[in-house]
């Protein structure tokens, strides 16, 4: 259980969000990317994922050790 809970995802921002609809900017947002080749690390969680994969055509997703 604790190994789940640590576990971390590095989200890197790869494309431009000029002309993004509202809905993808305000995720962006609050992932915490603003600009290109900008990343954060979040907990590895369903709410996460669900937020990376909905700017999939954006972002990168690497898995943290």
């Amino acid at each position: 259980m604790t190994e789940e809970k640590s576990r971390k995802i590095k989200i890197i921002l790869r494309r431009s969000l000029a002309g993004r609809p509202y809905d993808q900017k305000a995720t962006a947002r609050a992932l915490g990317l603003g600009k290109i080749s900008q990343s954060r690390i979040h907990p590895d969680n369903p709410q996460v994922r669900g937020m990376a994969r909905k700017l999939h055509h954006l972002v990168e997703v690497q898995e943290v050790a």
